[in-house]
């Protein structure tokens, strides 16, 4: 039986609004994310956060790659860090802001929608915090085991 990856937040439906808590009008934190029916044979989970309706293009909020599998419920407000302890040494690399981790939506004008794309990996992945986003997405292509994504919109 095939098991389809499924991931949640309680901060926001799919498709739904995100609180201007999770912004950068708000206190700018992360939101938590629950992961579900995650193979057995997953070792690690990435995400990428990005907004592809932004004016230069597809932007990124947050890059984190190495969380156990162990840890599927990630709670909000996950700290600045290169490496995120509470998350097992998680390794977390440069958004577009130019700040490593997570940075929340702050739009120009519309509405945007914001992508939380989560990867099941059949192992960590032995790359710096300091990579690009296509580096980090060429890596776990040979490591994928499940993809899926939930999005959420933002509007100043």
């Amino acid at each position: 039986m095939s098991r389809d990856l499924q991931v949640t937040s309680t901060a926001f439906q799919d498709g739904d609004m995100l609180d201007e808590k999770y912004t950068a009008d708000g206190a700018d934190i992360s939101p938590p994310l629950t992961i579900k029916n995650i193979s057995p044979e997953g070792e690690t989970i990435a995400v990428i956060m990005d907004d592809p309706d932004a004016p230069v293009g597809t932007f990124t909020h947050w890059l984190i790659w190495n969380i156990p599998v162990q840890k599927n419920n990630i709670p909000e407000g996950i700290p600045q860090n290169k490496k995120v302890e509470s998350l097992a040494d998680a390794v977390q690399g440069y958004n577009d802001f130019g700040e490593v981790g997570y940075k929340g939506p702050a739009p120009p004008s519309g509405v945007h929608n914001y992508h939380f794309k989560v990867y099941i990996l059949d192992q960590k992945v032995k790359i710096p915090f300091d990579v690009s986003k296509q580096k980090l997405v060429n890596t776990i292509k040979d490591h994928l085991l499940q993809k899926t994504e939930i999005v959420t919109k933002y509007q100043r």
